[in-house]
């Protein structure tokens, strides 16, 4: 991450606005690349983030080019790499300790009901129809036979949610030479 900035251009601004101008970095170009990544949707893939891995680890595997974390981030509109970025095991932990005092109080705290619209199921083609379920209050789910409910507690939703992070797009790598050169023009 410390490389993002790097290729950002420099402009002379009054940052008190005391008269005197500073050199500052342009951030406001971020929003201009994320327009122009956006827009080249079909040089993408899905990728999925393996246990601990961060976004340079990621980057050096992909690209072989760790200085190139902030692409990824900013492919998936990620803003704080810290927790938009799935969290290891150790690190997921830690943070549900910290939001709930315990490991032990998010188990046992209810974050949802859902009523399970149907199971997760594999079609005679290979194709996987994932399990759908809907959100409903306590009294709906009180009504609700054994195999049409689920309660979610604190920590399940926290799991959820970090998995959920797993799955993000990628540039293909063959053509990360020609979005790099297109930003390059931008950056000019």
């Amino acid at each position: 991450m410390a490389f993002f900035f790097t290729p950002f251009p420099k402009v002379d601004y009054d940052n008190k606005k005391n008269g005197k101008l500073e050199v500052v970095t342009n951030i406001m170009l971020r929003f201009k690349l994320v327009e122009h990544l956006k827009t080249n949707r079909a040089n993408y893939y899905d990728f999925t983030v393996q246990e601990g891995d961060r976004p340079d680890v990621v980057a050096s595997k992909l690209y072989d080019r760790p200085d190139l974390d902030w692409l990824l981030l900013m492919i998936n509109d990620m803003i704080d790499p810290l927790y938009d970025w799935p969290l290891s095991s150790f690190m997921l932990e830690e943070y549900i300790r910290e939001k709930y005092g315990s490991i032990p109080t998010a188990q046992s705290t209810v974050h949802e009901y859902r009523k399970i619209l149907n199971e997760s199921s594999v079609l005679f083609d290979g194709t996987v129809v994932p399990k759908r379920t809907l959100v409903v209050d306590e009294t709906t789910y009180n009504t609700l036979s054994e195999p049409d409910r689920e309660l979610v507690n604190k920590y399940q939703y926290e799991i959820e949610e970090n998995d959920a992070k797993r799955n993000i797009k990628i540039v293909d790598p063959r053509q990360l030479n020609r979005l790099l050169s297109n930003i390059e023009d931008i950056f000019e």
